[in-house]
């Protein structure tokens, strides 16, 4: 329970401090494609990373984005993957999230309407996120992903 709040006291200062200085946080969108292949996208901050792989099908591209955080002393960044603009009415055969440079320590996932994917749908392990075979509902509109740095204090 602790360490729940701890997690969400530091997601709010992802998001204040990354609102303030333009070095500590990077968004981009990108386009989520049908069609049942495999594709990835990668965003990068100073040295972490977050990487998307996915296949989706039916429908048309959607437009998502990716947004990396970090806290000013770069202890704690943040990855966020989702669909600004609602729900997704592709169907997600599979998804991984990753990251580098650091150990996630907190994670959620969200199916349509933002409603948290059943932790069954899917697994966390040190550095990535994603769906369970046999159990993933399909649905995905959004991941969070909150990782301590692997950097070493002097």
């Amino acid at each position: 329970m602790a360490a729940s709040v701890i997690v969400r006291i530091v997601l709010g200062l992802l998001v204040v401090i990354g609102a303030r200085a333009e070095d500590t946080a990077s968004t981009e969108e990108f386009d989520v494609k049908p069609g049942g292949v495999e594709y990835t996208y990668t965003r990068t901050l100073g040295s972490f990373s977050c990487k998307f792989t996915y296949a989706a099908q039916g429908g048309t591209n959607e437009k998502w984005q990716m947004n990396i955080e970090m806290n000013e002393d770069r202890q704690y960044f943040s990855c966020s993957i989702w669909r600004p603009l609602g729900t997704s009415y592709l169907f997600f055969l599979k998804f991984k999230a990753e990251v580098t440079g650091g150990k996630i320590e907190f994670c959620e996932a969200y199916s349509q309407e933002n409603k948290p994917l059943k932790k069954s749908e899917y697994d966390v392990t040190d550095t990535a996120v994603s769906d369970r075979p046999g159990s993933f509902s399909a649905s995905l509109y959004k991941l969070l992903l909150v990782a301590k740095s692997d950097r070493e204090e002097l």
